[in-house]
């Protein structure tokens, strides 16, 4: 069927039906025109029989020894009025006494139905097989001024003249049925060519594919999508969209203000230019929308949104930098013991062997210390790793970071997958690093346990801590207690990443002075919780 065009489909369709009501039309007049037709001839008929049974000059005739002289003439003349095809006057014995072929008078009417009229007095009409042929009879009795029966009238139209009559009607009924065929063939042509240009030309299985094709896409695009008509109506919006407008139900149909109150698609469908990378704020997230008018035959007829979470933008931003800082702390472990290496050569060519011993020996104690709590109770490859960068960074920096040595964790659930950890901890980590520029002693502690149902990082600095007027908006995004321009994202970033996690962070000043931030993660998401994820 694909094979076969919209277009064809169409006009086969509509010639069809006009076909099939036309004739099933014309054949209902044709029965009814026929059924019409003999009964107005048969109640013509029937009207002049009556009419010539109780003509007087009929009636006193048949008192005459021959009738026929006086009936003959005048039934001639009726005849030629009336239009019949015959009129036939007989006795009470069927004998004829007028007749159109003088030569059957005297003789027997032939058909068989003049009991009704001469035994019971009835008018009627019948057909029958009379001398002349089948035909349409009016039947009326003649009655003397006794009341008796003395004779019959029958006056008679030709079935083929008949038939001629209702032909000739058919004829015009179909010239007209014609007509509306031709009308409607030209309707069809016309209507399919208006629904193909309507349509750009497609055929019912391009349209389909391009229907799939377009779910499909609009389903696997991330970016939210919003469409909407000349009237300010939503066409339509992608599954994205729900997500980040936070809808639980499609709003197609809707006003699209209902749904942005602060929508500028208006301002689009008005000027007819498309707007590019603009920034708005929706239900506490900055959105980064394009506005783009929907053209046709030259004029705007809808536009299309697309927006994208930039806090995503952000979030992916963040563990970018942070995956580059993790590369940065390799490279300065990698060049802090390469520096040492070169003293331990410099020991051993100038002889120092004693010094070069202690250098050994110190160094293989503070590994021996940290691999033991690092490789020994810390099976997590990836916090090994992060926790082996953030060392040779701090000892580039001159500061003391220390694992505690009661630390243990067996290994991080899926859910938290490796970039989400680099981001918390990294950031917790460098915080705790920066911190401590400024003090003659430069501390850092870090802690993780993974005993009962949650895993727990403890990261603790003996610096200034945080002011109690401003802990509690550490972790606002864009506040910083930093004076530099574009900090004060990477404490919102561990909380939003923890709150993704349905985990907790808090944060409080030592006694001793620093700070501690702990942060709590579930092993396991309970499923009510995952389902709003």
């Amino acid at each position: 069927m694909k094979n076969i065009s919209l277009q064809t489909k169409i006009l086969t369709l509509i010639i069809s039906l006009i076909l099939f009501v036309t004739i099933s039309f014309t054949c209902i007049i044709a029965f009814m025109e026929t059924k019409q037709t003999e009964e107005n001839m048969g109640q013509r008929a029937l009207q002049a029989a009556a009419t010539i049974s109780f003509m007087p000059t009929i009636i006193d005739a048949f008192k005459l020894d021959n009738p026929s002289k006086v009936i003959q003439p005048i039934v001639q003349r009726i005849k030629k009025r009336v239009g019949a095809e015959f009129i036939v006057i007989g006795n009470a014995d069927s004998i004829r006494y007028a007749h159109p072929d003088e030569e059957k008078l005297g003789k027997h009417m032939v058909g068989g139905d003049n009991g009704k009229a001469l035994i019971h007095g009835e008018y009627y009409t019948s057909k029958a097989v009379g001398s002349l042929g089948p035909s349409l009879r009016g039947k009326a009795p003649i009655f003397n001024e006794a009341g008796d029966i003395i004779g019959i009238v029958s006056v008679g139209f030709m079935i083929e003249d008949i038939k001629t009559v209702i032909f000739n009607k058919l004829i015009k009924v179909s010239g007209f049925a014609f007509i509306v065929i031709l009308m409607g063939v030209a309707g069809g042509v016309m209507l399919s060519r208006n629904i193909r240009k309507d349509i750009l030309g497609l055929e019912p299985h391009q349209i389909a594919s391009l229907y799939r094709e377009r779910q499909a896409i609009l389903f696997s695009i991330t970016e939210g999508i919003i469409a909407i008509d000349q009237d300010g109506k939503i066409t339509m919006m992608n599954y994205s969209a729900q997500r980040i407008l936070g809808l639980a139900e499609d709003c197609t149909n809707r006003k699209v203000e209902d749904v942005l109150p602060n929508t500028r698609m208006y301002h689009v469908l008005q000027s007819g230019k498309k707007e590019k990378n603009k920034e708005m704020i929706l239900q506490d997230k900055h959105i980064i929308v394009n506005r783009t008018p929907i053209v046709e035959n030259g004029r705007v007829a809808g536009v299309v949104a697309s927006f994208r979470d930039k806090t995503e933008l952000n979030e992916m931003l963040d563990t970018l930098s942070e995956v580059k800082r993790y590369s940065e702390d390799l490279r300065a472990q990698t060049h802090e013991f390469t520096n040492k290496l070169y003293v331990l050569s410099g020991l051993l060519q100038l002889g120092h062997y004693n010094e070069a011993i202690q250098l050994i020996q110190t160094e293989s104690d503070i590994h021996n210390h940290q691999n033991k709590v690092l490789l020994g109770q810390i099976t997590d490859r990836t916090v090994q790793a992060i926790l082996l960068g953030k060392i040779g960074k701090a000892s580039e920096k001159k500061v003391e970071f220390s694992i505690d040595p009661n630390s243990a964790l067996q290994g991080v659930p899926k859910h938290i997958d490796m970039s989400k950890l680099i981001m918390i901890l990294g950031n917790l980590i460098d915080n705790a690093i920066e911190a401590v520029e400024g003090q003659a002693s430069k501390r850092v502690v870090f802690f993780v346990t993974d005993v009962g149902e949650d895993i727990v990082f403890d990261i603790s600095d003996n610096g200034n801590g945080i002011k109690d007027d401003t802990i509690h908006q550490i972790f606002n995004r864009g506040f910083s207690t930093k004076e530099q321009a574009d900090r004060g994202y990477g404490l919102s970033t561990v909380k939003e990443i923890v709150d993704e996690l349905h985990g907790s962070i808090e944060v409080h000043n030592q006694k001793n002075g620093g700070a501690v931030f702990s942060v709590f993660l579930p092993k396991q998401l309970l499923k009510n919780k995952s389902k709003h994820a």
